[in-house]
């Protein structure tokens, strides 16, 4: 099923039940779509005949199958999140105290705030897809030097750096946003 409502062809879903739920709790329900992997996409071993198999598991009773996996998929930006979470040092708890872990945690969450915001606000293109290591490599460890003159702060960023063009363009974005205060 696509968003609107329509058929979407080339993917199937079903209902698995019986045996397979031995041992599970009451009321879950076992969800299965089969569909062709997207033009380029890297097949895996378990992809019998190119089509590749995805499941889920729900306790929702009451709606039928379809929208249940449409609801499903649509899920993606969430587990993106996690996944940029766990890039970002959620992974691991360094510390040995849980008062600084918690201020670790703390930390983690402004830049997960920090990286669901720029893009939408200052990135285009492609930047804007670009995931916490890649966003790391090319426009946060880029070496500049902050100059001040005459009261004013210039940052001087190297002309030869590839990405030199983005950061400018979401820096000008930026400065372009209405003042909140």
């Amino acid at each position: 099923m696509k968003p609107d409502g329509d058929i979407r062809d080339g993917a199937w879903v079903a209902e698995l039940a019986g045996d397979c739920l031995k041992g599970w709790p009451k009321g879950m329900r076992l969800i299965v779509r089969k569909e062709r992997p997207h033009p380029g996409a890297q097949l895996r071993f378990t992809d019998t005949d190119g089509l590749r198999l995805t499941c889920f598991a729900t306790n929702t009773a009451d709606k039928a199958i379809a929208p249940l996996e449409l609801r499903h998929r649509q899920r993606a930006r969430a587990e993106d999140r996690i996944r940029a979470a766990r890039a970002t040092g959620l992974r691991n708890l360094p510390l040995h105290d849980t008062a600084q872990n918690q201020i670790w945690l703390e930390i983690v969450q402004i830049a997960l705030d920090l990286l669901a915001w720029m893009p939408l606000l200052a990135l285009t293109g492609k930047a804007r897809l670009w995931q916490p290591r890649r966003l790391r490599l090319r426009l946060f460890s880029t070496a500049a030097q902050l100059v001040t003159t005459g009261r004013r702060h210039y940052l001087r960023l190297a002309a030869h750096w590839p990405w030199t063009d983005v950061i400018t363009d979401a820096l000008q974005r930026l400065h372009a946003l209405p003042n909140p205060g």
